[in-house]
């Protein structure tokens, strides 16, 4: 069983859904450019990566290499536990 979600979504969808995955015991992990470093999305997640660029939606545009760009570093916070 899996104990955190990714959320690659922004705005009210990405806050339903931790909501509800907060209900559920599950932590979340928010992905976000650096335009929206600031957003409500990102500072409610338990974690939050960064998949660059300041320009908006450009690390969304090339989603498959944003996320994985997002998951290496998700995976060096959880290695070193700098959350």
């Amino acid at each position: 069983m899996f104990k955190k979600i990714l959320i690659a979504n922004r705005g009210e969808i990405a806050l339903r859904v931790m909501r509800s995955a907060h209900a559920l015991g599950y932590r979340t992990v928010a992905v976000y450019s650096t335009a929206d470093a600031h957003a409500r999305h990102v500072l409610e997640a338990d974690q939050a990566v960064c998949i660059g660029s300041n320009e908006l939606n450009a690390g969304f545009r090339h989603f498959k290499s944003a996320i994985n760009n997002g998951l290496e570093n998700l995976i060096v916070l959880e290695k070193y536990q700098f959350y």
